[in-house]
């Protein structure tokens, strides 16, 4: 594996029951970038962070992970090595405080040495978690929520972090804050690759993005190659020919 490559995703199957949900699905994901996952509903965007999560086991295929095969371990074993999803929904846990739901995310590995410096860096990164840490999760707001998963998920140490429909519901504004922190997040040397709903928005932010449809890659390249691709534009912003102006719609 080459020495920029975290991730690597070879002709990945994946099924729910007998639906078949990923076929033949290969991607790279290189240290350090911002990678982003595109498409519809129901394309597999969900299944393929699952997969490589864990929750998922591929029917062939392979996913390696700093060189290692990594398709058939249990969740646990892959939090160990160094992924950590953030999932769509947030799904924190309502009853207990903001503290502890940070301090449940360091119970894996080497996240529990380093359990007060990553407290501390999360705080940094999120100071209103750190204003908030006695209050029970189910009264804070859906932004506040997202900041509280992300934080959770950088408390496991992460090499890689998986983020899943992180501005679903939320005010721009807070979007606009996610979004800075998770530049500041990789700037400490943590690889993200996230599904986001608004496409023109994504393209923007990401370094590279991969395009699924049905469960197949379409379309891969940087961020900028897919915003002027004709293909991207009529698919997902309806235009044929002029270029995307930064700020448009695009989810």
């Amino acid at each position: 594996m080459s020495d920029d490559i975290v991730l690597r995703m070879k002709n990945v199957d994946v099924f729910h029951g007998t639906f078949q949900a990923l076929w033949n699905v290969s991607l790279e994901v290189r240290q350090g970038e911002m990678l982003a996952l595109i498409g519809a509903n129901t394309a597999g965007k969900t299944t393929l962070l699952d997969a490589i999560s864990g929750m998922l086991h591929p029917k062939s295929g392979s996913i390696e992970f700093l060189g290692k095969e990594i398709g058939g371990l249990d969740p646990y074993r892959i939090v160990e090595l160094g992924i950590t999803q953030v999932p769509e929904g947030r799904r924190v846990f309502p009853d207990m405080t903001v503290l502890d739901n940070l301090i449940i995310g360091s119970y894996a590995g080497i996240a529990r040495r380093k359990k007060p410096e990553n407290l501390k860096i999360v705080h940094d990164l999120f100071p209103r978690l750190l204003e908030r840490k006695r209050q029970v999760a189910k009264t804070l707001s859906g932004g506040e929520q997202q900041m509280l998963a992300i934080g959770r998920g950088l408390m496991a140490a992460p090499r890689l972090m998986l983020i899943d429909e992180m501005s679903l519901g939320l005010a721009p504004i807070v979007v606009d804050e996610i979004f800075k922190v998770l530049e500041e997040i990789r700037k400490r040397g943590i690889t993200v690759l996230f599904v986001e709903q608004n496409v023109n928005r994504t393209l923007q932010e990401a370094d590279r993005a991969y395009i699924l449809e049905t469960g197949r890659v379409a379309l891969s390249g940087t961020a900028e190659d897919l915003r002027n691709n004709a293909e991207v534009k009529k698919a997902y912003f309806g235009v044929d020919s002029c270029e995307v102006k930064p700020g448009g719609y695009g989810g």
